[in-house]
């Protein structure tokens, strides 16, 4: 690699790193405990709890279920009704004002065998939801998610030519080195170097899933615009069903139309993922992979009868299989320490990065320094952000 080459690299590594370093490590930070959320939250009491009862106890009634939620909150519409994917006992009901409101809304959990109320969780306040929307957005919604977006896309980057810069930087040197007996700043250089290439292909998939989760709100929309829009046009000129049809029956049809997937979440008429005539259900498969997949079910909500049952586009199906791998959520624990250990190689990667920046030197050229494998004055993290994008689809 010609000294140019070496000079070209070292500054878009340089600038790309700059910028997006210290928003990385917020990332990082808030990231590190949102792999454990569910740990977390039963420490702090926060987690529902539902009762042991045995095996084969017949579950309530989802009529039965929505009434009792918004009999706690007269008044108020329903919105959602979901569950946790490893946790059939109980669901969550999500009421606001209106269909759409996203600001006064209220989450009743509800024994999905007994139909009793068992908590209203409020997931817009305390320690865990300062970390999430430090994650996810900032605190700025659409705007900040965006602005993380690209973040991430200069932390990929970075990555990229943190690794084209990788070889020449480090020729002279066996793989793994650690120059104990040189100066605090080569041996930072060499530990960032080093967690940079071990932690590459993690990075990647962490980093870019973390991209893909910024953009859920702009594919949602796109989706109800150019598909959901299609399959509802036919009900434009009907009109919004007075009285809704029984949720237990719909749900019932469309698992006759589903018969080996199982029930996800419930949009309601008037809401994000569903139309003022319908139901959508959707609907996940059993196995580890396709519990992260989705297939929704439109069901007229006057009736109760099946409308239609389509395929999720191939951009919302890499949405919900980046949201739960951005966060290690597929193998349990083991992977969950996984993450936080690469995550806590990364803040190192990225701090030592600024160290090295700071305390750059200016005397010699790039390609001398390469030459005699020191570092360049470029500062280097070489990698990024764990997201969850819990933020999209809920």
């Amino acid at each position: 690699m010609t000294s140019t080459t070496v000079k070209t690299w070292a500054w878009i590594h340089k600038w790309s790193s700059l910028v997006c370093t210290v928003f990385m490590l917020l990332l990082c930070l808030t990231g590190l405990p949102l792999i454990f959320h569910h740990e977390i939250g039963h420490l702090l009491g926060t987690e529902v709890e539902a009762p042991e009862m045995p095996a084969g106890t017949p579950r309530a009634s989802l009529d039965d279920v929505m009434a009792v939620a918004q009999a706690r909150h007269p008044g108020k519409a329903p919105q959602f009704l979901s569950r946790e994917i490893d946790d059939d006992k109980f669901w969550y009901v999500t009421l606001g004002d209106t269909p759409l409101d996203d600001k006064n809304q209220k989450t009743v959990a509800v024994d999905a065998r007994t139909a009793q109320v068992l908590a209203e969780p409020r997931f817009n306040e305390g320690f865990m939801y300062v970390m999430f929307k430090l994650h996810v957005d900032l605190f700025a919604d659409l705007p900040g998610k965006l602005f993380l977006g690209l973040m991430g896309l200069l932390l990929v980057v970075a990555i990229v030519s943190g690794v084209v810069l990788y070889a020449p930087f480090m020729r002279k040197l066996d793989f793994g080195t650690v120059r104990r007996e040189r100066t605090p700043r080569i041996r930072w250089l060499d530990l960032h170097n080093l967690l940079g290439i071990v932690t590459l292909v993690w990075a990647l998939v962490v980093g870019f899933t973390g991209v893909i989760n910024t953009w859920a709100d702009l594919l949602i929309k796109y989706w109800q615009y150019d598909q959901l829009s299609t399959l509802l046009a036919p009900y434009r000129d009907h009109q919004v069903p007075e009285r809704l049809a029984s949720l237990q029956q719909a749900f019932g049809r469309a698992q006759e139309a589903e018969p080996d997937k199982t029930l996800s979440f419930v949009a309601f008429p008037g809401t994000d993922f569903s139309s003022p005539h319908h139901y959508t259900i959707f609907m996940r498969g059993n196995e580890p992979l396709t519990s992260r997949l989705v297939k929704p079910v439109l069901m007229d909500a006057g009736n109760g009868k099946l409308t239609a049952s389509v395929e999720l586009p191939w951009y919302l199906t890499a949405l919900l299989v980046s949201q739960p791998l951005h966060f290690g959520d597929y193998g349990g624990m083991p992977m969950q320490i996984l993450w936080a250990l690469l995550d806590i190689a990364t803040i190192v990667v990225l701090g030592s990065g600024l160290y090295l920046w700071l305390k750059r030197r200016q005397p010699r050229s790039l390609a001398d320094e390469a030459d005699a494998v020191i570092e360049p004055r470029a500062p280097a993290p070489l990698r990024g952000q764990p997201s969850q994008a819990r933020g999209g689809l809920e």
